[in-house]
């Protein structure tokens, strides 16, 4: 790649272009269980795992997805928390040559069945907790195999569980059972190439329907090495360890996270979801947290716990990076202030979550940074979507670089408008200052960031326009002091109709995952409209801004 502007902001120790690996996430792992055969790679809750053991777990499980018939190309759901069940899976999903679709576990039957349907899955990883949904969806859409765990199996102290005290269906498959039974270690040989599809990672749709960005073997590995190779360099003979409190079946934690783990040779603490308290007791319990890949959210709570000082977050954690959301300005001074390094980026699932982030030791509060090694970005008129704007002026920011994703899956209409002519149009608004930092202005769609994840209104409105009391709703994110934003509904009902908040927000959980719900519920006589009758969402959300003010 040619040398760009932003180049000479880059820290000192961070290439200008990497030369990327032409193998797998699987196989980068092979070589760190070689390397770090005795370093702890796992540490779940108290229970600990080498690479060497996680290997072995990796091989087993990937011989017995063979062996139930799962073949190359093949897309294998994997529906769990953070653990050892989710990164063993993972690891044998991509070494079996099947695709892994990561899917939140908190998914209702709705959402759960539109992923299984759109992906014609065959396989599906998931846990006790999530059966209820599993076994209404599995006959529906013919998902032929599913492998079910309990987290408490890999947790020394719980012991483990068996197929019968899960009361699987019949043909359904135990997790540790098919490990136990499958003592072959030695790697079927899976023809390979970097372009094979490896990840589909769901995302909101402008029409409603969420969109499964197709991810290569060659994106994952660009995403690992570019995140990698962002932070100070790393020492093979020191141990290092990060926090695993990212969602895994989000992209960001997938990657900034794991295979950062991974590829590092650093011990994961893994946490199965972000609870404070239990936040604070491994944080104290370690004596370093290497890295602590976050969202602003996360990054709050930790910062403004009482016991923070008592805990001495200032020689416990190294660095924090920051993603999902912009950060606050006074948030990023406490934290700098603290002497806690600190870098915050901009991603998206569409570019495996990297794409532009602040440097280390030239970070600059409010921007998103600049381009990581080998990413090209240019801002283009947001009507046109050709031409270059001025320095300074905002402009639509389009994406360019080896992770930007081959597809959206089974949507050619929607690759059509993303990717065009190997720029991803991200259909943010960004302006750059004078040192050429970019900064997010606005946003050409109406996504909700809330606590570091994406909502898209469209899908909450039409979850609320299948009330039969309501006449017109819409969604708005509002601002929100923890969790950047927070989703308020306005709803206009049918003449002679009543309705409460808690009504309205109690039939929304039953077809939503709970981070989408709406908080408030605001009852109006009518909502504004453009001249030609469509709602003014932007309007809405202005009236919020102002009335902060």
């Amino acid at each position: 790649m040619k040398e760009k502007a932003w180049h000479k902001h880059y820290d000192y120790y961070v290439p200008t272009s990497i030369r990327y690996p032409k193998i797998s996430i699987q196989q980068l792992f092979q070589g760190a269980a070689s390397q770090y055969a005795d370093r702890k790679a796992l540490n779940f809750l108290g229970t600990e795992m080498t690479f060497w053991q996680l290997r072995e777990q990796m091989r087993r499980m990937t011989n017995a997805l063979e062996r139930i018939g799962v073949k190359k190309g093949e897309r294998v759901g994997i529906q769990l928390p953070n653990s050892p069940q989710f990164v063993i899976a993972y690891l044998a999903c991509l070494s079996v040559g099947a695709v892994v679709v990561n899917i939140n576990p908190l998914y209702t039957s709705e959402e759960l069945g539109f992923i299984l349907e759109n992906t014609e899955m065959g396989t599906l990883f998931t846990f006790d907790l999530a059966l209820p949904v599993v076994r209404s969806l599995a006959k529906e859409k013919g998902l032929r195999r599913v492998i079910v765990t309990r987290l408490a199996d890999y947790m020394q102290t719980a012991g483990g569980g068996s197929a019968r005290s899960l009361e699987l269906e019949e043909g359904w498959h135990h997790f540790s059972s098919l490990i136990d039974n499958c003592s072959s270690t030695t790697l079927p040989r899976v023809p390979f190439s970097p372009q094979d599809p490896a990840l589909i990672q769901f995302t909101g749709g402008t029409t409603g329907f969420p969109k499964g960005a197709v991810l290569s073997h060659a994106n994952l590995m660009a995403a690992t090495m570019q995140s990698a190779l962002w932070g100070p360099p790393i020492s093979a003979s020191r141990p290092l360890w990060v926090l695993g409190v990212l969602p895994y079946f989000h992209v960001y934690g997938n990657i900034t996270v794991m295979n950062w783990g991974l590829l590092s040779g650093a011990t994961q603490i893994l946490l199965p979801h972000f609870d404070l308290d239990q936040v604070m007791a491994t944080i104290s319990k370690f004596g370093e947290i290497s890295y602590f890949p976050a969202v602003p959210t996360m990054i709050t709570a930790v910062i403004g716990h009482p016991g923070a000082q008592t805990v001495g977050l200032d020689r416990r954690i190294k660095l924090f990076n920051s993603g999902g959301a912009p950060m606050p300005a006074e948030l990023i001074h406490k934290v700098t202030d603290m002497g806690i390094a600190f870098s915050e980026g901009y991603g998206l699932s569409e570019s495996a979550s990297m794409g532009l982030a602040n440097p280390i030791l030239g970070h600059k509060t409010g921007s998103i940074g600049v381009p990581v090694p080998d990413n090209d970005v240019r801002l283009v008129h947001i009507d046109n979507g050709v031409e270059e704007v001025p320095p300074g002026e905002p402009g639509e920011l389009i994406l360019r670089g080896p992770t930007v994703m081959q597809e959206y899956w089974k949507n050619p209409e929607e690759t059509r408008k993303q990717l065009r002519d190997g720029w991803l149009y991200t259909g943010d608004i960004a302006q750059t200052d004078e040192d050429g930092y970019y900064y997010i202005v606005d946003r050409k769609k109406d996504m909700i960031i809330a606590g570091g994840f994406n909502i898209y209104p469209r899908e909450v409105d039409e979850v609320l326009m299948r009330h039969p009391k309501i006449s017109e709703a819409v969604t708005v994110g509002i601002p929100d002091d923890y969790r950047g934003e927070t989703v308020k509904v306005y709803v206009v009902l049918n003449p002679g109709e009543t309705a409460t908040e808690k009504e309205l927000i109690d039939f929304c959980r039953q077809s939503l995952t709970p981070y989408k719900v709406p908080k408030l519920v605001e009852f109006r006589r009518s909502l504004p409209k453009s001249a030609v009758g469509k709602i003014l969402r932007k309007m809405l959300r202005d009236e919020e801004i102002g009335n902060e003010k």
